[in-house]
């Protein structure tokens, strides 16, 4: 009881803070750049508790001592416990003490007690922080409340004054040249303008533009230091006069410093070292070759083309140096991730203001061997066990190519592997793949003009097959793919399948209703419920299932087209035909992705992905071209198989906002519908949506929500329109732990398909009343490298329940969802 007094390590004569605030013209400020600049902020709370100070508490601030008076210094009590631990058990007894004291300190937080000099720290550092801004007048001063309670409570007050105003600006540019670029090209975009209130910022963002600007411009030796700005003011106008200058260069020798103008530099040659190494910098170069202005040199023998080396390097003879032209050929290289450490360097030749620009590459081993291990547990088995094997190829073609020869091979118990005459690794897996990566566009034609090469154009060509036993309907896969990648930009990716094609064939479609248990249960009640068959009798799998089907539907039983019996298994024997046909898509698509995050430590950004993908055009062209014949479906085939024809889009938008002290608000929104039309009126399953699970609507399983209104009982319940909302707060809680509170909202349609169950369609507006709402918490561990994530979701409103009884009617731990994953979910 005494550990949890938030007072128990505060001294008599000290007082606890307890509370910070900010007055700016007597109006409160709690903006997290001003919470920042606090020198002693409170302690941390959660739930109002102060959580963290309790834990802190709990430690022995002597804990050496303590030890020391109640364990060490009794000979007794040490014999004793060495006979009964050993020595090497006893000693390590007494570090584990002290150790779980460290953790208590190191995981806790020490009271906030008062200083009178950090506040006056504080109250200088805000009024700095409004002098940056343009209130050069302003005064800060600070008043402290101190209780009887050893409490503390302190306002700082800030007046600031008027603000100043840039007013005239002038350059002073000692360069000649540089004065005539800056007048002509540069002095438009300033960032600094007459009327402005002035703002350190400005200044700063001012300097490091003119600096990248002249250094892209041929000056080599320029540099953030050579731009000052003096800045005055005169009476009380509140009037800012600013010169701009720009010193000439400063050469030091040994006891004097030179000032001269400065040179735009240029090229004169570009050395490429393709295959150096420290111990063969002083060997001798035994290959050489000129290409296109570039001098190649191997100590060895050349092992690349030329073309594929000097398509990585931006710097060029006889242009002027530019220092993004070095940027460039860095990521260049290392996006080719065929060298070790990239290095560039250039040598002045001061007779005739050149450089002579050496690469020195040092080339990665050609083949390596990847391997990995997984262990993994779905709706189809207990429990599964997958390795795979690769051999990386590099320069395989001297390009730099990079050729991957993938192996996968993987067993599994399914849920029915529990009869003992079955053997336990039931489910079996075999796959192969070929992967090969061109570091520029592979095309009949040049690219250059529309897509520049700093925009690291890539293609990838992947064939691939796999072959499964005993998962679902027993599948072979066959998959190729022809892609383009380039970058327009550091936040921008572009990404073209000009041709993805996918051929999937079902060997086992005679198991569907052992896979779709759900389906046949409800088969088999109807045909109970109508006398079909016995009530204590099953259909039998395959034959009598699908001749129960047939004589419904053909009119053999009591049923009738209007009974809801009729109508569910006519439904039955739709998604029956679309999950077990065999799918051949052929497609094209385009991802745009722009990614305005800066860094991994960025908490105020945005990231927006578009998709669009077509299917089936180019085959139904053929078709119309060579008058093929269609199936008794009125569909065209190729290698007997209906083909899939489709047009599909994604609009997915993810924004945070750091809201301080390790808050963090997200949201994201989603939309997406594949249109089947031509040779299709369903979208194969692969190519479906569906909601719930961990990174989803986090209240309801993966494939459990949907479609619409319906309460399905399907296995995998999947539709082609889908719509999706989240947000989610997230808080630290206690170290390396974290919490989250978080609401979803979203669902599942069908919509211009072959479906017509009105519960599952998207009508109009209207049916957004059918958009499902999940909220709950969670916990999360930050491993530094990823983020282990548990979350419970509870069904706020279930759209499948009657309407006016959806509301909060399964809001409890026994109805919740619980979800493991790794990392956040948006």
């Amino acid at each position: 009881m005494w550990s949890c007094d938030v007072m128990k390590r505060v001294k008599k004569d000290e007082h606890l803070l307890t509370n910070n605030t900010v007055l700016v013209n007597d109006k409160k400020n709690n903006t997290e750049t001003i919470n920042n600049l606090m020198y002693q902020k409170t302690n941390g709370k959660l739930l109002g508790i102060p959580l963290r100070v309790h834990i802190y508490n709990l430690a022995r601030p002597n804990i050496d001592s303590i030890l020391e008076a109640k364990v060490l210094s009794d000979p007794d009590k040490v014999a004793w416990k060495t006979k009964l631990l050993s020595e090497k058990q006893f000693q390590k007894d007494i570090q584990s003490r002290k150790n779980f004291n460290a953790w208590l300190k190191k995981t806790g937080e020490p009271p906030a007690i008062y200083s009178e000099k950090k506040a006056e720290r504080t109250a200088t550092e805000l009024r700095k922080y409004y002098f940056s801004k343009g209130w050069f007048n302003a005064k800060t001063s600070f008043d402290v409340e101190k209780d009887s309670s050893q409490r503390a409570k302190v306002t700082y007050k800030v007046n600031t004054g008027d603000p100043y105003f840039l007013d005239s600006i002038k350059t002073i540019i000692k360069t000649p040249i540089i004065d005539t670029i800056y007048q002509s090209q540069l002095k438009s975009g300033s960032l600094i303008k007459s009327g402005q209130q002035y703002d350190d910022a400005n200044f700063t963002a001012e300097r490091d533009r003119l600096t990248t600007r002249l250094r892209n411009s041929g000056f080599y030796h320029f540099g953030q230091d050579y731009i000052s700005f003096v800045i005055d003011t005169i009476g009380n106008s509140k009037k800012i006069y600013t010169d701009l200058l720009i010193e000439d260069r400063a050469i030091r020798t040994e006891d004097s410093v030179q000032r001269l103008p400065f040179k735009i530099y240029k090229i004169k040659d570009v050395n490429i070292y393709t295959d150096f190494k420290n111990e063969n910098r002083n060997a001798t170069i035994t290959d050489s070759i000129q290409y296109k202005d570039y001098n190649l040199y191997s100590f060895e023998k050349l092992k690349y083309r030329p073309k594929a080396i000097t398509d990585a390097i931006f710097i060029h003879k006889d242009e002027v140096f530019r220092d993004i032209d070095r940027t460039r050929t860095y990521r260049y290289l290392s996006q080719l991730q065929a060298f070790r450490y990239p290095r560039i360097e250039y040598t002045e030749n001061e007779q005739d203001s050149t450089l002579t620009a050496n690469v020195f590459l040092t080339p990665k081993k050609k083949f390596q061997m990847t391997n990995s291990f997984e262990v993994s547990q779905s709706n189809i088995q207990t429990v599964g066990f997958s390795f795979s094997t690769g051999l990386l190829i590099r320069n395989i073609f001297r390009g730099a190519e990079t050729f991957e020869i993938s192996a996968l091979g993987a067993i599994g118990s399914s849920r029915d592997a529990s009869d003992s005459n079955d053997e336990f690794f039931d489910i079996n897996e075999l796959g192969g793949n070929l992967r090969l990566s061109i570091p520029r566009f592979f095309l009949p034609f040049n690219t250059e003009k529309i897509i520049p090469k700093y925009m690291s154009p890539t293609t990838r060509i992947n064939i691939g097959m796999t072959s499964q036993r005993n998962i679902g309907l027993d599948k072979q896969a066959f998959t190729g793919t022809l892609n383009y990648n380039w970058y327009p930009s550091t936040k921008v990716t572009n990404n073209l399948d000009l041709f993805n094609v996918q051929f999937v064939k079902n060997l086992n479609t005679a198991n569907y209703f052992g896979v779709y248990q759900n389906s046949f249960n409800r088969l088999n009640q109807i045909a109970q419920n109508i006398g079909y068959i016995a009530d204590d009798t099953s259909l039998g799998i395959p034959n009598q299932a699908d001749t129960f089907i047939a004589d419904v539907l053909n009119g053999n039983t009591t049923l009738n087209a209007n009974d809801d019996d009729f109508i569910t298994v006519s439904n039955i024997e739709q998604r029956k035909e679309r999950l077990t046909e065999d799918n051949l898509i052929f497609s094209s698509s385009f991802n745009y992705v722009k990614n305005r995050r800066e860094n991994i430590f960025d908490k105020n950004f945005s990231i927006i992905r578009l998709r669009a993908e077509f299917a089936g055009n180019l085959l139904s062209n053929l078709a119309n071209v060579f008058n093929l014949a269609r199936n008794d479906d009125g569909r065209y085939e190729m290698f007997g198989v209906p083909f899939s024809q489709y047009a599909k889009a994604e609009v997915d938008y993810v924004k945070h906002w750091d809201l301080g002290r390790k808050k963090e608000l997200a949201i994201r929104s989603y939309f997406g519908i594949a249109i089947p039309y031509g040779n299709s009126n369903s979208i194969p399953f692969a190519e479906s949506f569906f909601a719930g699970g961990p990174n989803d609507i986090r209240a309801w399983t993966a494939y459990n929500l949907g479609p619409g209104s319906s309460f399905s009982t399907n296995e995998f319940n999947e539709a082609n329109l889908k719509i999706t909302l989240s947000a989610e707060q997230r808080f630290n809680l206690l170290g390396r732990f974290n919490g989250a509170v978080f609401i979803d909202a979203g669902n599942i349609w069908n919509v211009f398909d072959n479906v017509e169950d009105e519960r599952a369609t998207f009508e109009d507006f209207d049916s957004l009343k059918d958009i499902a709402v999940g909220s709950g918490f969670g916990l999360r561990y930050d491993f530094s490298f990823f983020v282990l994530r548990g979350d419970i979701g509870f069904k706020t409103y279930d759209p499948s329940k009657p309407l006016g009884d959806r509301w909060f009617k399964d809001y409890n731990f026994s109805k919740a969802v619980y979800n493991i994953g790794v990392n956040y979910p948006f």
